[in-house]
């Protein structure tokens, strides 16, 4: 048993990114044709579109800002016409912010991530979803955070912010299971990215100790699990919150 995404078409937003990258390359790796999102790094997004074109797989790369319905729009048309509609469809981007204390944090961080998290999922669901349920098939992936169940001191802009996700990540999947439509999340631990293997990876023996696998979990190991809900072999899965966390997190039933 192999994961199997020949003939199949995925978007990744915040394709360009630590995490992002990964997902791309491991969607292609399973044989999708993989779409790549980016806001700001164009050279990134276009480099990995090259290396995944040159290893036989078709990819673009698409910008937009996905906080704002009419750039998402405008995506949508251009990879409609240009790479074609996706049948897999991963809602990773964020904005990235500085972290603080709750009576410390700017407002304006509040409402970025609000805007990134719960309003990029209603901007693509709006613009992809009805493509998919045209073709009666989609799967949906959205990268959450185990912050959004330990709730820790420091992150109550995106604790707040990716709990509202996972609220309209819920309503979906049973709003579109119907037309064979598979909505699920991903809520990854403190992971290690290329970002941080180039400037040297934290230990951390504080959080480590906290993870009963005992280490920290690598953008692989998210990007593996995101194949995973993108296959057939995950047909019957929906609306599902999946910590990759080293059983860090652990929701009770």
């Amino acid at each position: 048993m192999e994961i199997d995404l020949s003939g199949k078409k995925a978007l990744v937003t915040g394709g360009s990114g630590g995490l992002g990258r990964t997902i791309v390359r491991t969607l292609s790796e399973c044989g999708a044709d993989v779409a790549i999102h980016y806001n700001s790094d164009e050279k990134s997004a276009a480099l990995l579109a090259e290396e995944l074109k040159a290893s036989g797989r078709n990819s673009a790369a698409f910008r937009a800002d996905i906080t704002d319905p009419d750039s998402v729009k405008n995506m949508r048309d251009e990879v409609s016409r240009t790479f074609g509609m996706p049948d897999i469809l991963i809602v990773n981007a964020v904005i990235q912010y500085e972290w603080k204390e709750l009576l410390e944090q700017d407002i304006k961080d509040y409402y970025s991530q609000f805007e990134s998290c719960v309003m990029q999922m209603v901007y693509m669901s709006k613009m992809f979803v009805p493509y998919m349920k045209e073709q009666h098939y989609g799967r949906i992936v959205v990268t959450n955070t185990e912050c959004a169940v330990m709730a820790e001191p420091g992150c109550s802009a995106y604790t707040s912010a990716k709990r509202g996700l996972d609220g309209i990540v819920r309503v979906l999947a049973k709003e579109v299971g119907r037309d064979n439509i598979t909505v699920n999340q991903i809520a990854p631990g403190w992971t290690i990215t290329d970002k941080e293997r180039a400037g040297g990876i934290n230990p951390a023996p504080e959080y480590v100790a906290s993870v009963p696998l005992g280490r920290r979990g690598t953008d692989q190991d998210i990007a593996n699990m995101a194949a995973f809900l993108s296959s057939d072999l995950a047909s019957f899965t929906t609306g599902a919150f999946i910590p990759v966390a080293g059983g860090r997190v652990m929701p009770a039933i």
